[in-house]
């Protein structure tokens, strides 16, 4: 039986995606769980699965068309199967309709499952890497990198095992740091948007238009968090970054003041049920931002590994959905840049944002005495539909008091 397939909702805010990728062609045999299509959506770039076994019959998209999710992709069916032209038609109109002279055609949905394990076969080509949804999984919690993994499944899919093994050998490398998109431009040229900066506009402009902000900025004294940050590295195999500690700092506040993690639905506010904190990471093609799930249950340590697996999966273009699905707040740390202070936008989706500047060797008065202390700035831009001058206020002052007495961090092993 013939069976259409539609562009599944890879995530729970997508309504529309773009091919970038087309992995098979007509004829193509694919088992359930194949990867056929590359989609990008308004926050990854995401690979989608063949949802049946079946023989490729007609592709009805084509590599950079955008379509709504429920819009046919293509048509499965058995070996010597024929498929009327006039059902082709009618679904690349929109309007799938099962002709009478053919059997009833099947709409199928995304495979939701690992299919079974087949033999070994011949590994995907060069650069392309295929990995069944568990095995990205425990890669981004154990920090492999998958592009330097051997896949044993079918087609050369990299499975669970592959990783573990990947692992015990510590053969992963991180990938390089990302150069920026706009760094290497000329005066009086005109520089095309890919997509990621196209969609990122376009939310940059949503926040503006939908979002009122009000800013608020301290200064934390973090003297002591970086004795103990440069302890914990030289002592410790997990190396932990500052943004891990603000993250940290970040999440106990959340728990604290609620209130931070909603959003505005109807005549009420909506809090989250977990508490996500984003991390905006530069990428090749932009800014990518995200999201460490579950950041008040973890210690610090477990906060870095978990960062340095989504910064890896992020650059190395592999996110997947629940990487970008569910944050209530975003951390966006320049100080690398030698920032002072600046004043980030607010994600849309999101309460806040919190900026980081630099630390800086600053003197200060003590009793009568100039003594010098390392300084940071933050910055705080909060939605004020969902969260008043005062909740907000608090909620900063307290990760500044956090981030000041290094005693409350809970380190890890």
């Amino acid at each position: 039986m013939a069976k259409e397939v539609r562009l599944p909702q890879l995530g729970q805010t997508m309504e529309e995606g773009t091919v970038v990728n087309c992995l098979i062609k007509a004829g193509d045999e694919v088992k359930k769980g194949d990867v056929i299509f590359e989609i990008e959506t308004d926050k990854a770039t995401l690979e989608m699965e063949s949802p049946a076994d079946g023989f490729v019959k007609h592709i009805l998209v084509e590599v950079d068309q955008t379509l709504a999710v429920g819009e046919s992709l293509l048509v499965l069916g058995d070996k010597d199967e024929e498929v009327p032209q006039s059902f082709i038609d009618s679904l690349k109109d929109g309007a799938p309709a099962v002709p009478s002279d053919a059997a009833p055609v099947e709409q199928v949905a995304p495979a939701a499952t690992q299919p079974a394990a087949a033999p070994p076969q011949p590994a995907a080509p060069a650069g392309r890497v295929i990995a069944s949804p568990r095995a990205k999984k425990l890669a981004g919690e154990l920090g492999v990198d998958l592009t330097a993994v051997t896949g044993t499944g079918p087609a050369g899919k990299i499975t669970e095992q592959d990783v573990k093994q990947a692992a015990a050998s510590k053969s992963a490398k991180p990938p390089a740091p990302a150069p920026s998109a706009q760094a290497d431009v000329k005066l009086g040229s005109t520089v095309p948007l890919n997509r990621l900066q196209k969609i990122t506009a376009e939310k940059m402009l949503k926040s503006k238009r939908e979002i009122p902000c009000f800013y608020l900025t301290v200064k934390a004294d973090v003297t002591g968090l970086v004795g103990l940050r440069t302890e914990l590295n030289q002592t410790s195999d997990v190396k932990v970054s500052y943004n891990d500690f603000i993250i940290k700092a970040v999440a106990t506040g959340l728990q604290k003041y609620p209130i931070m993690t909603g959003q505005l639905a109807g005549e009420s506010i909506k809090l989250a049920e977990a508490i996500n904190v984003g991390l905006a990471i530069s990428v090749p093609d932009g800014l990518v931002a995200p999201i460490l799930k579950n950041v008040n249950k973890k210690d610090v340590k477990q906060i870095a590994r978990d960062a340095k697996a989504l910064v890896e999966r992020a650059r190395s273009n592999k996110l997947a959905p629940t990487d970008v699905e569910g944050g209530c707040i975003t951390v966006s740390n320049l100080g690398a840049f030698g920032i002072d202070n600046f004043i980030p936008i607010v994600v849309p989706g999101q309460c806040s944002i919190l900026g980081i500047g630099q630390i800086t060797d600053t003197c200060v008065p003590d009793n009568g005495n100039i003594i010098v202390r390392k300084l940071m700035n933050m910055t705080l831009s909060v939605d004020h539909k969902v969260a008043n001058g005062a909740v907000a206020a608090q909620f900063l002052d307290f990760v500044r008091k956090l981030l000041e007495d290094t005693s409350t961090f809970n380190v890890g092993n």
